[in-house]
């Protein structure tokens, strides 16, 4: 199962940075766009959409996600997506999804859960647009926040693991695991600090380019968000009844399984690394 996982992986990421590295602006909003509609197809599937439910449902999502394309210039400084929806984002994150999986209602209703996947992947996909106009080198080493602390949590709380984190929600995830998430993203902060230059660095909260002081702390608070997102999707698919999100991804299951994390984090760091 592991050399399955890390094959589908390198591929995916293959074929991700090539297009990260390659396409052009408006090239790359249509690959988000494709992704978003698995991710989408694939929450569709969680909440029990008929087949002509889903086809709606994802169209709908992609739609709200191309919207901002056809009133923004591509290419221009500025938000692709409107301010409020990060910050909604951000609201959901931060108070409305711990606050769910703290009290574990039983199964939402259908439209309710429709609108929370629509809240939550849009943004995170709108971010993707968003990090990228200050060069792929910002996206990138965002989304290598994710990266660092899944594969560290992943190894050290399969060798240390002892206390569960979330029995109910993750059986699998512990709390060594996530000791051992924060102590690699303290490590990669402090590299981004140390190695970086005012061309290279992502915009600091202050809105300059000087992110050495802050660069620990909001690192590891968008590592944090990443874990919330990813307890969450594994909530929601314990409320389907399903282990995985789909099939796509071999030894990952679906899209949604490899980016449960992003889409917590991605928002809050447009917040976070853009003016």
């Amino acid at each position: 199962m592991l050399k399955t996982r890390v094959l589908t992986a390198v591929v995916a990421l293959a074929l991700f940075l090539a297009a990260l590295l390659l396409l052009p602006w408006g090239a790359w909003v249509m690959v988000c766009a494709l992704i978003l509609g698995v991710a989408a197809w694939e929450w569709g599937g969680l909440v029990r959409l008929a087949a002509a439910g889903r086809c709606a449902w994802t169209a709908c999502v992609v739609a709200l996600f191309l919207a901002p394309s056809f009133v923004n210039v591509p290419g221009a400084r500025g938000w692709y997506a409107p301010p409020w929806a990060y910050y909604a984002a951000a609201f959901f994150w931060v108070v409305l999804a711990p606050l769910w999986m703290w009290r574990r209602p039983g199964a939402a209703h259908r439209l309710v859960l429709l609108a929370v996947g629509a809240a939550v992947l849009v943004p995170a996909f709108a971010a993707l647009v968003d990090l990228r106009r200050d060069g792929w080198p910002v996206l990138l080493a965002v989304l290598a926040i994710v990266w660092v602390s899944d594969t560290a949590a992943y190894f050290v709380g399969r060798r240390f693991g002892r206390r569960k984190l979330a029995p109910a929600i993750s059986p699998g995830k512990t709390w060594e695991g996530v000791a051992g998430a924060l102590a690699a993203v303290a490590l990669y902060a402090l590299a981004w600090a140390s190695l970086g230059s005012p061309a290279s660095m992502p915009v600091a909260l202050d809105g300059t380019r000087s992110a050495a002081p802050w660069i620990v702390p909001v690192l590891l608070a968008l590592a944090v968000a990443g874990m919330i997102g990813d307890l969450f999707e594994s909530l929601i698919k314990r409320q389907a009844g399903v282990k995985d999100s789909g099939t796509i991804l071999p030894g990952h299951g679906g899209v949604l399984d490899r980016i449960d994390a992003l889409l917590a984090m991605l928002p809050l760091a447009v917040l976070a690394f853009t003016r």
